[in-house]
């Protein structure tokens, strides 16, 4: 008698689009109906803690052209450096601060564009603090798995020196990928993060 497989086996990967709009933003795509507003786009709670600030950023491809189909997500943690959600070992987070919001690339220059809180040091479970950071997870058409990166602020460049993933990044030229450049904002500030997927200047991405 033969044996039964019981190993699972990976299914080959699929990319997003052309439909990602579609399936995560209805309401961005002409798709009424489905819930109230888009998840990920309502902004911040004007109740949140923290300072307020802007992050805008274009996602570019190899060639150099913008990449305009694109979902852009952002995960971090709130002002005092706890996750959302209840499962960081520090409390429960800000109760006002989700932590997540989600911009699509529809301009004709890819962008994407989040209002958020500055967020606070984060410290790993062995105890050594990460300088203040935000992750985007970035999905489109001709993307098979979700692309992750760091944004980094330049006010912070002396805790950069002790973070545990940028000290892993041997070339100075490929860390600097990943910290933003401040803009001028009205009344808040504004960093711009671009984002480039491949060629000169690429962008360092996670294995996570």
């Amino acid at each position: 008698m033969a044996s039964r497989d019981e190993t699972l086996h990976e299914l080959p990967s699929q990319t997003a689009g052309p439909y990602v709009h579609i399936g995560l933003m209805p309401n961005f795509s002409g798709i009424a109906g489905c819930w109230p507003q888009d998840l990920g786009t309502g902004g911040v709670d004007k109740r949140a803690k923290g300072e307020r600030i802007g992050v805008v950023g274009r996602l570019i491809d190899g060639g150099g052209a913008p990449v305009r189909d694109a979902v852009v997500e952002l995960w971090q943690a709130d002002s005092d450096g706890v996750y959302p959600g209840g499962t960081d070992p520090r409390g429960k987070g800000d109760p006002h601060f989700s932590g997540f919001a989600r911009s699509a690339t529809d301009t004709p220059d890819g962008e994407f564009r989040f209002e958020t809180v500055r967020p606070g040091v984060v410290h790993m479970a062995d105890g050594r603090a990460c300088a203040p950071h935000a992750d985007l997870w970035i999905v489109a058409r001709g993307i098979n798995l979700g692309l992750h990166t760091r944004v980094y602020f330049p006010e912070d460049s002396a805790a950069h020196a002790t973070d545990p993933l940028l000290a892993r990044i041997e070339d100075p030229r490929r860390a600097a990928t990943l910290v933003a450049t401040r803009e001028g904002g009205e009344g808040r500030p504004l960093y711009r993060f671009d984002v480039r997927l491949q060629g000169d200047g690429e962008t360092v991405f996670l294995d996570v």
